[in-house]
């Protein structure tokens, strides 16, 4: 697995950067969520991780638990298991309900085998060394525990991307601007599965497609600008690019009435044995 050559994409894993801009508060995370209030179908993905986890008991641990949508999720519906949330943001974790603690997830603060249940959610893109972080997750994990972890495809969002670079272009005066920088580049679902099963030999696939259609290019630009910690790596005028974006859309919904976005994100299911059912 390599880095994007169209970005320096050690941005991404800046631990400075994480923890003092991209992930200091919910706000920008917040503004991702919310595109895919517009998706059909709808996934509730807290509901699904809940689901998975009901032969689950005990102790659970969120890594990279960020705004803390799935831990108060669980809280909601199982408050019988003992969570913790972790995160390299301290400023992100005040907004969850604790207990929390500051931790990277390539060095987890757990004992071998502490837990029956992992949360790796939409992070492993930004930790330095993927791969140790994934031996982490199977070193804290009990013989019948569960790991669940999320990403996007390499093909997740197109139409953003390509918006992304004709905007850039314009501003820029180019026909075609540089890419914007992709969060899921470093781990995406094609790969995923297969650093995985480095670990676990048991890894299930759940492929989550859908459509985004919006009415009001709002939603699509404040995503844009959910970006705005890593604006230093897209080699444009950030603002500029975003305000060009916000008419293109706008003149595309006047013409058509809508603007779509194909996505492709998805949950991996991981145990220790390849014997084990999938819950």
């Amino acid at each position: 697995m390599t880095d994007s050559p169209l970005h320096d994409n050690t941005a991404l894993t800046d631990r400075a950067v994480l923890a003092g801009s991209a992930y200091r508060s919910g706000g920008d995370l917040a503004s991702r969520q919310s595109l895919y209030q517009w998706q059909t179908p709808r996934y509730d993905l807290p509901g699904i991780v809940v689901k998975l986890l009901e032969d689950i008991s005990g102790p659970v641990v969120d890594i990279g638990c960020g705004n803390g949508n799935f831990i108060r999720a669980l809280r909601s519906h199982r408050p019988d298991l003992r969570l913790l949330g972790i995160d390299v943001s301290a400023g992100i974790l005040t907004e969850v309900p604790g207990p929390v603690t500051v931790a990277d997830a390539a060095q987890v603060p757990l004992a071998d085998g502490s837990v029956n249940g992992a949360l790796a959610l939409h992070m492993l893109y930004h930790v330095k060394d993927i791969p140790r972080a994934i031996s982490e997750l199977g070193r804290i994990l009990g013989e019948d525990g569960i790991v669940v972890a999320s990403t996007n495809s390499e093909h997740d969002k197109t139409e953003l991307n390509e918006l992304w670079e004709r905007a850039a272009g314009d501003v820029l005066g180019l026909e075609r601007g540089p890419s914007r920088i992709s969060l899921s580049s470093r781990f995406s679902l094609e790969e995923a599965p297969s650093l995985l099963g480095e670990v676990f030999p048991y890894v299930r696939v759940i492929r989550l497609p859908g459509t985004i259609t919006v009415t009001d290019p709002d939603p699509v630009v404040a995503h844009m600008k959910s970006y705005r910690a890593w604006a230093d790596q897209h080699s444009v005028p950030f603002e500029d690019t975003v305000r060009r974006a916000h008419d293109i859309v706008s003149a595309q919904i006047e013409r058509e009435g809508r603007f779509t976005i194909s996505c492709l994100g998805g949950l991996m299911i991981c145990r220790k044995h390849a014997s084990q059912a999938a819950p």
